[in-house]
């Protein structure tokens, strides 16, 4: 497996460059949100706002009615909570193109409760005009910053940093709207976002061997949620649908799509992968995924009972996972 390092630092630079009206708003956390080098090599359009998140929004607001294109880089959980009244009434009621890049999304940091956002696509997605993106692996990072310029309106992106894996083809990049098919099959829709799709794609390599036809789509535009392909593939499985990620069960991908299934009356069974309705404690990646049963095991145990078999695949029989150590140079997790 190819990791890259400091994707989006590298990528935002180059990017940037035959654009003048694109600014990097900054709320203290300029290294930890990869953007210290845009800082250096295009001064003038970058703006240190300080711990000052919700002045920060409404002050992106004023840029974008000015014409710029403001690009919000902090911790996730500093936008949508310390900020929501800013984004809605500054950002998303005039439908002004401001793009927040949030990092740490859910339980990607050891920070604890008060870093660690867990609830943020369930707050976002009931924002009218709001578009929500999730990025998976190096791939989407490198893209998302080219979608994300290109709709005409308020974008909040679950942003990647550090030390990243590249699960999908660098000339493919993520495409709004549109779930990437990473397999096909009818007894099982799998659905999965973010640092979940790798886990997902350790296990469904695994049922595949073990006679399970798995149609797994990784899916990273969670609003507006085209369900077309999403409704044909689950109206055709056996079993059902199974969702994951890196968010509470509550309004997340497992709501949307369960919200999906109602609205067209199809009369499959939905399983939901996600933190429960709790708080997460600090710990690393792979602990608190495993601990919260967002693992490639939590996922083949759902299988397994959705199908009613046992396919007796342990965590020596996977592929071995990607693990970043927490204290690392390129600050995967650490804050």
């Amino acid at each position: 497996m190819e990791i890259l390092t400091k994707v989006h630092a590298k990528n935002l630079i180059e990017w940037a460059k035959d654009k003048p009206n694109t600014l990097v708003l900054s709320a203290d956390l300029t290294s930890s949100c990869e953007v210290d080098g845009f800082k250096n090599i295009y001064p003038d359009r970058f703006f240190s706002m300080g711990i000052a998140e919700q002045n920060m929004l409404s002050f992106a607001g004023g840029l974008a009615r000015e014409g710029f294109i403001p690009m919000i880089h902090t911790f996730a959980v500093f936008i949508y909570r310390r900020a929501y009244d800013q984004i809605a009434m500054s950002v998303a009621y005039p439908n002004l193109p401001v793009k927040m890049y949030g990092f740490l999304p859910g339980i990607m940091t050891p920070g604890g409760a008060t870093h660690q956002a867990i609830e943020d696509i369930s707050v976002m997605r009931s924002l009218p005009n709001m578009t929500i993106l999730e990025c998976g692996d190096a791939t989407d990072v490198e893209s998302v910053v080219e979608v994300a310029n290109n709709i005409d309106g308020p974008v909040y992106i679950r942003m990647l940093r550090g030390e990243i894996p590249r699960l999908f083809p660098a000339d493919e990049p993520m495409k709004l709207g549109e779930a990437r098919v990473i397999s096909e099959g009818t007894d099982i829709v799998i659905l999965s976002s973010g640092i979940c799709t790798e886990e997902a794609m350790r296990a469904t390599f695994e049922l595949r061997k073990k006679g399970v036809s798995i149609h797994h789509m990784h899916i990273s535009t969670l609003k507006p949620f085209n369900s077309k392909p999403i409704v044909e593939a689950i109206s055709k499985s056996k079993y059902g649908v199974i969702t994951m990620e890196n968010h509470s069960i509550i309004g997340g991908l497992g709501s949307i799509v369960s919200e999906v299934i109602a609205e067209h009356g199809i009369g499959k069974k939905i399983v939901r992968i996600g933190i429960p309705d709790s708080f997460v404690h600090g710990a690393s990646k792979q602990y608190l995924m495993k601990y919260y049963g967002l693992d490639s095991i939590a996922l083949i145990k759902e299988v397994e009972n959705l199908t009613n078999k046992e396919f007796n695949i342990s965590e020596s029989d996977l592929s071995e996972a990607f693990i970043v150590a927490v204290h690392s140079q390129a600050k995967a997790e650490a804050l």
